[in-house]
């Protein structure tokens, strides 16, 4: 028994060090933030201060999770979020934790920009290192923040990056849309890395949303371009002509990836070294 619980703790350091030994990003106390041409930086966070930034952040705190039978109880403690050597580190833990909405038996944190940073249109680009296994869900997405045309997902929801942990060298970018549900519709595309994973190094998620054309990029690699979608209470470019706010959170469990099983290591992290907003200068 010895022997295993120092196995997975040199196992566990070496999952640490893997997500953070590789954060070579642009420094903005050293270097100006690179702008893609024909683009102006309109919002950022470097994860430069001690604590997250509640002008730019707020905490969902809730055990409901996105609805998706999902097992997590997301909380404010910063045990669940917060800033380690200029980056923001979103930490899933199995333990036995009790709110006013219920016990549940896993915790994380889920953290978005709503009423604080709202964008209709531009380049969303943000730079992570992933965790993995079964039945983690990590994701970095975007809804309305007002739902004009309705309930989810009439409205929309535009996913810049999603990953089953059990898969990962896999990366989705989806959209949703159509009616409210049960009548809403999805598409998407996924990136796969051939020889390693999402948690070996941090890699760059990017979305370009205009008029009529959405694009996700990995690395600067454009993988997929959606140009067609609808929503049951407005013409065509709706719903993605609305502003979206931005979301960051790791689930446990759900619908899709299922349920941790005794594969699954813990705590698990999400690290990200920055978020940027670029929008066109015309």
């Amino acid at each position: 028994m010895m022997h295993t619980i120092i196995y997975w703790s040199f196992v566990w350091i070496l999952m640490l060090a893997s997500c953070k030994s590789d954060s070579s990003g642009p420094d903005p106390e050293q270097s100006d933030i690179p702008v893609p041409p024909g683009f102006q930086l309109v919002w950022h966070d470097e994860f430069d201060q001690l604590i997250i930034d509640q002008v730019k952040w707020t905490h969902d705190v809730n055990a409901w999770g996105g609805g998706n039978n999902e097992l997590q109880y997301y909380t404010d403690r910063p045990v669940n979020a917060f800033i380690d050597d200029g980056h923001l580190v979103i930490r899933t833990q199995k333990e036995r934790y009790t709110g006013t909405e219920g016990t549940r038996q896993y915790t994380s944190a889920r953290l978005h920009t709503k009423n604080k940073g709202d964008w209709k249109y531009g380049r969303f680009e943000i730079r992570a290192c992933l965790p993995y296994g079964q039945g983690i869900w990590p994701a970095i997405w975007l809804l309305p923040t007002d739902n004009i045309y309705g309930g989810w997902a009439a409205s929309g929801e535009i996913d810049i990056m999603e990953l089953v942990g059990q898969e990962a060298n896999t990366v989705h970018g989806t959209l949703h849309y159509g009616g409210p549900y049960p009548e809403n519709v999805y598409q998407g595309d996924s990136y796969i890395l051939e020889q390693a994973t999402f948690h070996d190094a941090f890699h760059t998620f990017a979305m370009e949303w205009d008029t009529t054309s959405i694009s996700w990029f990995v690395d600067d690699s454009l993988y997929q371009t959606q140009t067609q979608w609808y929503s049951k209470n407005q013409d065509y470019p709706a719903p993605f002509d609305q502003q979206f706010h931005m979301i960051l959170n790791v689930a446990v469990g759900g619908n899709w990836p299922g349920d941790p099983d005794e594969t699954t290591l813990f705590p698990q992290e999400m690290v990200v070294d920055y978020v940027r907003i670029f929008q066109k200068e015309d």
